[in-house]
């Protein structure tokens, strides 16, 4: 059974936001009450909370699908959609969110921080509020834009300032036991510890967080064992604890073996560029189990050697309790010490202000291979004005029309060499695709048309007042010299019988 997940997939799709709605009001008395349809509701966000209660990943391991809700649709009397449920996700502190292709979107290392991790969808403009005085009585409204749909990747990287790294069953879980409050598992066999364990430790002034790291063996940088899957927790801790097992009973090893074998797999675990690597952080050792005879004369051997080598050396046992006081003041020196060193480092954040507009909302590529060049346009407002069009409504399509060639679309499309009749794309994959025909530079509002309809989208079939007079005068010449025929016809028969009668 999975009891500790720190790495899963969620599979997020945001609320959709709601229709506008068309309407005019009407009322006794007031034929030309004028359009009153609301706006559509937004629909809801999908946010990341940072929770310092949340330890794991494992609610999202069993339930990676979630979604918002969808905003409501506008109805008439200005009534305006309600807003979909936002959704709030709680995840441990330092979760790390990436989606799918690797790059990270925030590090959530700081208690109560939040994230909108997928937005909700717009709710679409009523006609009430699409109406001005040159449009006073829109025959359409804007539709609803889908929220956000797709996956993301949440990594879970423990918080914590030391790190206690080692072989498996040299006592990691019960020396974090032994100074904080923390209850690991304790068992004596290899890999007891299936997941990190945090623990607070109180020292005096000083109060920091020790992880206790599943324990690593050889070739654990190449995938053995449990210690790979779990390096990803020693990455934040400003520095690391050698717990050195000095009463193992297998065979070929000894303290400073087990040493180099732990430091070969730290120096070969690579990390996140802009942290210092593993073996550049501060490191201290502790000579484990020191309340076993054998395991003191030990201790007392090698401890020379470590010392020569640059290691602070601490001969601990954690049955015993003894050494564990000089032990966690050392560790809380280190991490003072780093604190001060980050809170001057820190370079103070410069407020950037980018005014809106700076950049080009749109940009068109030329795309095409044997099958003819086609123009995609791309950007958030085009493929935006696409999804709130109504293409069931003429006068809505020539809404879009005119949104477009006033973003400055038409004259792009000149420059790039686009010919009336060639085919544009708007958007990513197949998008929306029509021939493109210049337009002239007059509004849809100031165009008399039915409601609902665009004078521009269709042929003009009404004759004007010329083609009716000119087809009417057509059709009395004919009939008079249908008459004029019928006529002459009748009395060249007249003079026949006359002729007869005569005979």
């Amino acid at each position: 059974m999975v009891t500790f997940v720190d790495t899963v997939t969620l599979h997020l799709r945001a609320g959709k936001g709601g229709n506008g709605c068309v309407s005019v009001h009407r009322e006794k008395f007031k034929p030309l009450g004028g359009p009153d349809g609301g706006n559509g509701g937004d629909g809801g966000d999908i946010i990341l909370v940072a929770d310092t209660q949340t330890g794991t990943l494992l609610s999202y391991h069993h339930s990676p699908h979630r979604s918002s809700g969808n905003g409501g649709f506008g109805m008439g009397d200005h009534r305006s959609g309600y807003a979909g449920e936002p959704l709030e996700l709680l995840v441990p502190v330092g979760t790390v969110v990436k989606n799918t292709d690797g790059e990270v979107l925030i590090d959530m290392v700081i208690p109560g921080e939040r994230f909108v991790v997928a937005e909700g969808g717009r709710g679409g403009l009523g006609n009430a509020a699409l109406s001005s005085p040159k449009r006073k009585a829109p025959g359409f409204a804007l539709l609803g834009t889908p929220g956000y749909e797709g996956d993301v990747v949440l990594e879970l990287k423990t918080v914590a300032d030391v790190a206690l790294v080692g072989y498996p069953s040299a006592g990691k879980s019960s020396l974090i036991a032994a100074i904080s409050a923390a209850r690991p598992k304790i068992a004596d066999y290899p890999f007891t510890t299936l997941h990190p364990n945090l623990g607070v430790v109180q020292a005096g002034d000083f109060r920091y967080t020790v992880a206790d790291v599943p324990g690593l063996i050889e070739g654990a940088s190449e995938g053995r064992g449990l210690g790979l899957e779990f390096l990803r927790h020693v990455e934040r801790c400003s520095a690391l604890l050698h717990v050195l097992d000095c009463a193992t009973l297998e065979p070929n090893r000894d303290p400073i073996s087990d040493l180099d074998v732990i430091l070969a797999e730290l120096g070969a675990y690579t990390v996140p560029e802009g942290q210092t690597p593993l073996l550049e952080r501060p490191q201290l050792v502790a000579l484990n189990k020191i309340d076993v005879p054998e395991a003191r004369e030990l201790a007392d051997l090698v401890r020379p050697e470590l010392e020569a080598r640059g290691f602070r050396v601490f001969e601990i046992s954690t049955v015993a309790r003894e050494g564990l006081r000089p032990l966690t003041f050392a560790l809380g020196e280190i991490v003072d010490k780093h604190r001060a060193e980050l809170a001057v480092e820190a370079p103070a954040e410069r407020v950037v202000i980018r005014p809106r507009g700076s950049r080009k909302p749109f940009s068109i590529r030329v795309d095409g291979g044997s099958y003819g060049t086609f123009y995609r346009i791309l950007g958030e407002k085009p493929v935006r004005w696409v999804q709130q069009t109504d293409f069931q409504n003429e006068e809505a399509v020539g809404y879009l029309a005119d949104r477009l060639e006033r973003l400055g679309i038409e004259d792009e499309l000149f420059r790039l060499g686009a010919t009336p009749g060639a085919t544009v794309v708007i958007g990513e994959g197949d998008g929306l695709i029509f021939d493109w025909e210049p337009s002239m530079r007059s509004a849809a509002e100031l165009m008399t048309a039915p409601r609902g309809t665009d004078p521009r989208l269709a042929p003009n079939s009404r004759r004007t007042t010329g083609e009716r007079r000119e087809k009417y005068y057509e059709r009395m010449d004919s009939r008079a010299a249908f008459r004029a025929d019928q006529e002459e016809k009748r009395r060249a028969t007249a003079g026949q019988d006359l002729d007869g009668d005569d005979a």
